[in-house]
């Protein structure tokens, strides 16, 4: 009983992270003078945002009913999740003003928070690059490679997503980003102890 108790608070805390910051985007008046493909665009950046939270406590084994080969698995399909939703930012931000994303991805746009997310997004395309060569890489190889680029995707996105004012409200989103970095910490620190450990035992 307790542990069902526990399972549904997890789930409920995570949920209204995700769909909190969500719905106040959905109200934001500034929707009101963006076109369609801007505002898809601009929820994929979100959704990304969200998958940042449930990745590493996805993987690190704090979720409700995920745990081991499960939870692993789990954590590929959100990766896989995690590039389409940025790809779907990036496009439709493409789509909407090109320019300005030529700028982004030459890292000359004159606005900080460009670079960082442009910084975030080739992060993520390295973590896929990497998780698709796994098999041909050392396992500690891959954990520190994954797990440093894990850091700068989460750091690079928190970033860029707080210098953005844009139609995210600000107590949620630093919320959620807080929460990001603290999930991510956690289970980053626990796999450079675990690597740590396994190489004094070698």
């Amino acid at each position: 009983m307790l542990a069902s108790r526990r399972a549904m608070v997890v789930w409920a805390a995570l949920a209204l992270a995700i769909i909190a910051p969500m719905t106040a985007a959905a109200f934001s008046p500034l929707l009101a003078w963006r076109e369609p493909i801007y505002i898809i665009a601009g929820f994929a950046g979100i959704l990304g945002m969200a998958l940042l939270l449930i990745q590493p406590l996805l993987i690190g084994g704090y979720l409700p009913g995920f745990s081991g080969q499960g939870a692993r698995r789990g954590h590929r399909w959100l990766g896989i999740g995690l590039l389409v939703a940025v790809m779907v930012h990036v496009i439709g931000l493409w789509i909407t003003s090109p320019p300005d994303v030529i700028d982004a991805l030459l890292f000359v746009s004159p606005t900080l928070f460009s670079i960082w997310g442009v910084t975030a997004m080739w992060a993520v395309f390295a973590a896929a690059l990497l998780a698709g060569i796994r098999r041909k890489l050392r396992p500690r190889f891959w954990r520190l490679g994954h797990t440093f680029l894990a850091i700068v995707i989460a750091i690079g996105t928190v970033i860029h997503a707080i210098l953005i004012e844009g139609t995210m409200e600000t107590i949620t989103k630093v919320a959620l980003c807080v929460l990001v970095l603290l999930a991510t910490v956690k289970v980053v620190s626990g796999v450079w102890h675990r690597t740590l450990r396994t190489r004094r035992r070698v």
